[in-house]
């Protein structure tokens, strides 16, 4: 297996006051299991408790993020979040281009083009989301929606800079409570596919790209352990501390295992 860090993490979307949020963070802290170097941690609260997950977590290796901002750096955009505000919040990811955000908010790919470049002219780490809906999969053109979403996000991004970019594969028809989760095989298919086409990163290796849509404890073990799949992006399942420390410690405990029992058996594309 890779050294590189397989990230876990979750977004709580639109959940949690400030004394929910110190409560996950204490418990957070408590256990350290996120400060283990073989994972990489990550939290991405509302933007109300953005700083103050920021302060808890300070002394932890697990980063925080926000879950969206404005590429301007200021004006007249009210209720919008600046780039600035984000990274003076104390966090270092932004998480940009959910399926809820494009659905109920009207973000397209040049939309996000644009907040790609201001994350990154912060020196924030955009978490770029893709996804192919459920029509677009019946079709056979859920590869061609996710690479043209990367596309355009990316146009412009080259070199060291897309080393700071990660990418979250999230089928919309995997998300939400009533998602069905893409099996292990059809996400590491998906992922090779976005490798294949975007540029290495400066040393050669292929972007990060990580998994969500209705990860949970059952399946969590098989998709870390795909050698395409970079990390979890977790949703409701780690809504609670305890489900985060649960993942993150089958996680590690597969991906310990899958490094002790190499295979030769290749994979066939879906």
């Amino acid at each position: 297996m890779t050294t590189t860090p397989f990230w876990v993490g979750t977004s709580w979307k639109m959940n949690k006051t400030l004394g929910e949020a110190a409560s996950y963070s204490a418990e957070l802290v408590r256990t350290r299991l996120l400060d283990d170097p073989r994972l990489q941690g990550f939290v991405i609260p509302p933007f109300t408790a953005l700083a103050q997950v920021s302060r808890d977590l300070a002394a932890t290796s697990i980063r925080v993020g926000a879950q969206n901002m404005h590429w301007a750096d200021s004006g007249a955009f009210t209720g919008e979040v600046s780039p600035a505000m984000v990274s003076d919040c104390g966090a270092s990811i932004v998480e940009l281009g959910h399926s809820e955000r494009r659905a109920y908010f009207a973000e397209n790919d040049a939309d996000l083009n644009r907040k790609v470049h201001a994350a990154l002219a912060h020196g924030l780490m955009p978490l770029l989301c893709v996804g192919e809906t459920a029509e677009e999969k019946t079709l056979g053109a859920a590869a061609e929606t996710v690479i043209r979403q990367c596309r355009m996000a990316l146009a412009g991004i080259e070199g060291k800079n897309l080393d700071r970019v990660l990418i979250a594969y999230e089928p919309v028809w995997a998300i939400g409570e009533r998602g069905t989760p893409a099996s292990a095989e059809y996400a590491a298919w998906m992922h090779r596919q976005i490798h294949q086409a975007l540029p290495a990163n400066s040393l050669g290796a292929p972007l990060t790209v990580l998994y969500g849509g209705s990860v949970n404890p059952d399946n969590c073990e098989e998709l870390a352990t795909m050698p395409e799949i970079g990390g979890l992006f977790i949703g409701r399942s780690a809504w609670q501390p305890e489900g985060l420390i649960d993942i993150a410690t089958r996680v590690l405990a597969a991906r310990v295992r899958s490094s002790e029992t190499p295979t030769s058996v290749e994979r066939t594309s879906c």
